[in-house]
């Protein structure tokens, strides 16, 4: 578990890396209107792919060394509660990928109404990040439901061993 959300912080870091990198080459190279009002909304993204993968990274770290604790501590109880926890996950995965199309919808939508270059500059990153939100968060959905599948089966032999 721990290595595979390291990847996430990895790609976080990665395509944060990538709007850096598109600011100043904005910054440096940009000589439109356009190019120049993607300046600031590619830098916000960068520095909120740069705060998630922080959070997620922190978090991440502060739950391994929890794991490891409850686990031997009691191992039914840990199954018991990484069942629970990846359920309660795989369910905000599921808001995620309801909330997020919407919110691309709109930004797509605000596109067509409006003709500044900022706010197209706005909703053009916009969408570019929800769409490595969706790339990053498809990815760790499909890890969690194959991690909670396979509690489910460790559980079941559990509960069989102990009717034996």
């Amino acid at each position: 578990m721990g290595k595979s959300r390291s990847i996430v912080n990895t790609f976080l870091y990665f395509f944060a890396i990538g709007f850096f990198i598109a600011s100043v080459g904005f910054w440096q190279l940009g000589k439109t209107d356009l190019a120049k009002a993607y300046i600031i909304p590619t830098l916000v993204v960068d520095i909120l792919l740069l705060i998630i993968g922080s959070g997620t990274n922190y978090a991440n770290n502060k739950r391994i060394k929890q794991f490891e604790k409850d686990f031997n501590s009691d191992e039914i109880a840990f199954y018991q509660s990484e069942i629970e926890r990846s359920e309660s996950t795989i369910n905000q995965f599921v808001v995620v990928f309801k909330v997020v199309p919407i919110v691309i919808i709109i930004a797509a939508l605000l596109i067509l109404c409006l003709n500044t270059p900022t706010w197209r500059a706005i909703c053009i990153t916009t969408l570019s990040m929800l769409m490595v939100i969706l790339f990053i968060d498809g990815n760790a959905l499909s890890r969690i439901e194959n991690y909670h599948k396979a509690l489910k089966l460790l559980d079941l032999k559990n509960k069989t061993t102990n009717k034996m």
